[in-house]
């Protein structure tokens, strides 16, 4: 019997074709399904937009704010829209960087630069932004009462009519909103004055002209009242400026120098739950920004006739240019120098400036053979007692030979009735130090030998200082080309900005003067008879 041959299967081509067919068929459904998602999605995040603008105009019709942005009206139906648009206009940013510091996401941004730019105005308008929150609380700052007064004059024009309701409190210098926001105004000339805003909690602080304080521990003593209870309220630090003023070295560190002119940049901070990032931006500030005092041109021809450091920072905003600069001879490619490893035979020595509160600083110095000091090492810290920091420096030169250090005279004072004093503390812990030059003009002569140092002179090696500083020393080159002459007394540097560097170095300048008959000391080349400037002590 003749087997049976088995049916033949279809071909392999007639089935992949179905395969795909019924592939592309679900593919074409599964679009259609997320088509209508997305199309779901789209329709309630409009339906959301709307139902706000709708409750932001609503607002405006029962007068309890009249705040709206550009893209509230584009949603509108064009008849509303044009309703809305026919309302007066309390406030109108000008385009560029006033809209862009109004319109800033970052925690914190300093609007700084030319005079006239308009950023105290927009300094008034950006808390506004939640005032029709409950628990929105701000703070604007001055650095004194009768400079806030025109912030205050300039509030009770626009506050009122931008929330109808709102209401003046003179006594407590505070505006309280129909919702029960507040703005308050208040001014810190020193730290005892910023401590009456300890434990308050806000969620804007914003200060006015912040290059006009020395240092800034005000400005970080109020970053840590910034906290909100309200998820819809962000936190929100703001600062405006202009060079030229005691503080721009600090303020020029924080916000200009760190990023490219409005860009945001991170700044990383080590917590308890690991490593947070602050979110800060530079907005730079420029007359040209300012439509209403460029009509006349008047203000504009007053900056430009002005000399050209301060035309340079009230008109350009130049945060580079230095009026009244103490050490215009200072600059980083004549006198910063890389590290080397300093010969054994240089003399070694070291000056101090003593603080607590304040920064303390160590300043090493080396003397090459043609009287050249070398500034190779620096301890800058603070809130460290005197003998554990006499350990700290005593570490810092563990096997070096160390031939005396200059010590602030005042740490000889004794303490109260009882105790040794701070010099005396450090010396028992096995750190010697004699005090500095004690003599009237000790400050103004101290300036001088730093001025005779950091000029440049005709030398065997070219033209050249005499004092070189290693580009470790960080808070020593940041803090000496922007130290100012004090006002009162242009032969000494004020004493109200961060000096604590430039003194250690006008201590140790002081304590080796410069040979008044050209470089070289002969006793110093022949040996080890060089003695110190104060005799009474031996080291």
């Amino acid at each position: 019997m003749n087997d049976i041959p088995p049916p033949k299967p279809k071909h392999k081509k007639v089935i992949a074709k179905a395969k795909r067919s019924a592939k592309a068929s679900i593919s074409d459904i599964a679009k259609q399904v997320q088509k209508a998602k997305d199309d779901y999605h789209n329709a309630q995040k409009k339906l959301k937009n709307k139902k706000e603008a709708i409750k932001k105009i609503d607002g405006v019709l029962e007068n309890k704010q009249n705040i709206i942005v550009e893209d509230d009206l584009d949603i509108l139906p064009p008849n509303v829209k044009k309703v809305v648009e026919e309302q007066e206009v309390i406030f109108e940013p000008n385009s560029g960087p006033q809209t862009q510091f109004l319109a800033a996401s970052e925690r914190e941004v300093f609007y700084g630069g030319a005079r006239g730019g308009g950023k105290s105005y927009a300094m008034l308008i950006d808390p506004l932004r939640y005032c029709d929150k409950q628990k929105h609380r701000c703070l604007l700052l001055r650095r004194s009462m009768p400079e806030l007064r025109d912030l205050i004059n300039h509030s009770q024009q626009l506050y009122p009519k931008a929330y109808p309701g709102a209401k003046w409190r003179e006594q407590e210098k505070e505006w309280r909103f129909p919702s029960g926001a507040k703005i308050e105004f208040g001014y810190a000339e020193n730290t005892t004055d910023v401590l009456r805003y300890q434990g308050q909690s806000y969620t804007w602080i914003g200060v006015d002209e912040l290059p006009q304080y020395p240092n800034a521990d005000i400005y970080n003593f109020l970053r840590s009242s910034l906290r909100s209870v309200d998820p819809e309220i962000p936190v929100f630090m703001r600062a405006t400026g202009n060079p030229g003023n005691i503080g721009s070295g600090w303020v020029k560190e924080m916000f200009v120098d760190p990023a490219v002119p409005n860009t945001r940049f991170d700044i990383e901070i080590q917590t308890p739950v690991g490593v947070r990032k602050i979110t800060r931006r530079f907005i730079p500030a420029k007359l040209q920004d300012n439509p209403y005092l460029m009509q006349t041109e008047d203000y504009y021809i007053m900056l430009a006739s002005l000399p050209e450091v301060q035309r340079k920072q009230f008109l350009d905003g130049d945060w580079s240019a230095y009026e009244d600069a103490a050490f215009p001879e200072f600059n980083k490619v004549n006198h910063v120098v890389e590290p080397f490893d300093i010969p054994s035979n240089w003399h070694k020595f070291r000056a101090c400036d003593w603080g607590y509160s304040s920064p303390a600083c160590v300043l090493w110095f080396a003397i090459d053979f043609d009287d050249n000091l070398y500034v190779y090492r620096e301890l800058y810290t603070k809130k460290v007692v005197a003998d554990i920091f006499a350990n700290q420096v005593l570490n810092l030169e563990y096997n070096e030979y160390i031939r005396y250090g200059v010590l602030d005279s005042s740490t000889w004072a004794r303490r109260g009735d009882v105790g040794p004093s701070i010099a005396e503390t450090m010396i028992n812990a096995g750190c010697r130090w004699r005090p500095s030059d004690r003599s009237p003009r000790s400050r103004i002569n101290g300036k001088l030998e730093i001025h005779k140092r950091l000029s440049v002179r005709d030398t065997n090696d070219g033209d050249k200082p005499s004092l070189f500083i290693f580009n470790n020393c960080i808070n020593l080159i940041r803090t000496l080309p922007l130290l100012p002459c004090d006002k009162n007394n242009p032969e000494d540097v004020d004493t109200h900005t961060e000096d604590h560097a430039y003194d250690a170095l006008r201590y140790g300048c002081m304590s080796r003067p410069i040979n008044p008959h050209g470089h070289g000391y002969s006793s110093f080349n022949n040996g080890s008879n060089y003695t110190p400037s104060d005799k009474m002590f031996g080291y």
